[in-house]
């Protein structure tokens, strides 16, 4: 079998499982001295691609509404960059009930609990006007569509993630013609020279706990840690090796 190539065999030029990485000028961070490096690698991603969303992409406003679909590591930054940038009203949705009391906790004024039916007017109950933004981080085509189906005028709708065949999404031409548009986002549309110390900052100042979302693993325990995060009991789980 042959050897994967290079474009293939790193993500973002970032390595996993190891204890060792050769870093470049482009993709090394410096951070305050003090900042706790156990808490930093879910930042490269999801943390910061849920904040970025909405600071960097979608650009929530004081005063706007939000609604995010999956409360995930992302989903749940998102909810804590859109209450620190004065989001009047935030809704949260997923499949997990833990999830959503966290999502509750770290900022969503309103929780849906998603089964198997739209979630379109239960989010609708408590946004009639709509959602200024939206953030489906599913990547579910008939969840995709709902998303866009409570954007308010105006709207700005985002995607983080394609679904995983490559389906297209149909869309409604004569909807978007009120304003509402659509963002494709990678990384939260951010400069992590800038996003990554600020994060950082934020959560020193008790205005961004991500590390409330982490749960530490000892590396033999790789396994328990996947099972925990497929399953949806750790949002986001951290390997420790050594």
């Amino acid at each position: 079998m042959p050897a994967p190539s290079p474009s293939t065999a790193t993500f973002f030029k970032q390595s996993s499982f190891a204890t060792h990485a050769i870093g470049t000028h482009r993709n090394v961070v410096k951070v305050p001295r003090k900042a706790p490096l156990e808490l930093l690698g879910p930042l490269g991603c999801g943390v910061q691609t849920g904040a970025g969303a909405m600071l960097n992409d979608l650009k929530i406003a004081p005063g706007e509404t939000f609604a995010v679909i999956g409360v995930g590591t992302l989903g749940l930054s998102a909810i804590m960059a859109a209450r620190f940038a004065g989001a009047r009203r935030i809704v949260a949705v997923d499949r997990h009930a833990h999830r959503l009391d966290l999502a509750g906790e770290l900022g969503a004024d309103e929780t849906i609990l998603a089964g198997d039916d739209p979630v379109v007017d239960a989010i609708m109950e408590h946004l009639p006007a709509g959602a200024d933004c939206v953030l489906d981080t599913t990547g579910v085509l008939p969840v995709m569509r709902q998303a866009l189906g409570v954007l308010a005028p105006r709207g700005r709708c985002g995607f983080v993630t394609s679904p995983w065949d490559g389906s297209d999404l149909p869309i409604s031409v004569p909807h978007l013609m009120v304003g509402r548009s659509i963002h494709g986002i990678i990384e939260g549309g951010s400069n992590p020279d800038s996003l990554i110390p600020m994060l950082i900052d934020l959560n020193a100042n008790g205005h961004f706990p991500f590390d409330r979302l982490i749960k530490f693993y000892d590396f033999e325990d790789i396994a328990t840690a996947i099972h925990d995060s497929e399953t949806g009991k750790t949002i986001k789980p951290v390997l420790r090796i050594g």
